[in-house]
Parts: structure tokens; C-alpha cells; sequence
């Protein structure tokens, strides 16, 4: 009989994890035709001041830590995205975190995550049948 050797993951808890989390989830986004579009060519990201904002977004949601400041819906609300992109979104952050860790703050992140683009799904929506009422 062989025995099954299972991985033990870690529960996101520093903020190591979270440069960790950010840095694969974006490699993932960049790999995605759809969601690259997106990011590289309309809004034309700048990843070295993109990401360090992130680590500050997600240790501020994770890890209580003070330093994020922004508006992030409104600097989503011009982009040309919809409910695939918001799915492709959700599927690769998941997909990520699932790869990397395990525990409870790891799936609190996940519900947060989800909760961010229904969410923002749900204002854009909204917007943009404002715009087409007009």
C-alpha cells in the first residue's frame, strides 16, 4: 500500500503571503488572453505602481494593516469589462489562492474576493443600463 503524501499549505498570515498571493494572481491575469486585454492593453497598467498598491489593497483587507488609500470602483468604472470578465476573475484569484494556501483567513479571503466583483459586477451593471436608458 502506498502512502499518499499530502502538501500542507499555509494559512495567509504575513505579508509575504500576500506579495505571494498578488504577484502569481496577476502572472495568471497576464496569462489570460481575455483579462490581459484588459489590464495591458486598455488601461495600460503600470505593474511596478500597480502591484505594490495591491499588496497595500489586500494587507489592508486580510491583515488589518492601515496604508491603502484609493477609490478602487471608480478606477474600475471606465473599463470595458462584464460578467465573463468578473468570471475569469474570480476563477483564476481562486484558483491561486487555492494553489498557494489553506485556512480559515485563506477562505475568508476567497469570500471576499467573491464579494468584491459581485459587487462591482453588480454597480457596473447598473451604470451601464443608466447609460443605455438615456
Amino acid at each position: 500500500m502506498e502512502n499518499a503524501v499530502k502538501s500542507i499549505k499555509n494559512d495567509i498570515s504575513t505579508e509575504e503571503d500576500i506579495k505571494l498571493m498578488v504577484d502569481s494572481f496577476y502572472a495568471r491575469v497576464n496569462e489570460n488572453p481575455l483579462l490581459s486585454d484588459v489590464f495591458n492593453g486598455f488601461a495600460k497598467v503600470d505593474w511596478d505602481s500597480h502591484l505594490p498598491r495591491m499588496y497595500q489593497f489586500w494587507e489592508g483587507l486580510i491583515l488589518g494593516k492601515q496604508g491603502f488609500k484609493g477609490n478602487p470602483f471608480a478606477v474600475h468604472q471606465p473599463l470595458p469589462i462584464n460578467k465573463e470578465h468578473f468570471e475569469q476573475w474570480i476563477g483564476l484569484f481562486v484558483e491561486n489562492i487555492d494553489a498557494l494556501f489553506e485556512g480559515e483567513v485563506t477562505e475568508q479571503t476567497k469570500l471576499r474576493a467573491r464579494s468584491i466583483a459581485h459587487i462591482f459586477e453588480s454597480k457596473l451593471s447598473a451604470l451601464s443600463s443608466m447609460k443605455n436608458d438615456i
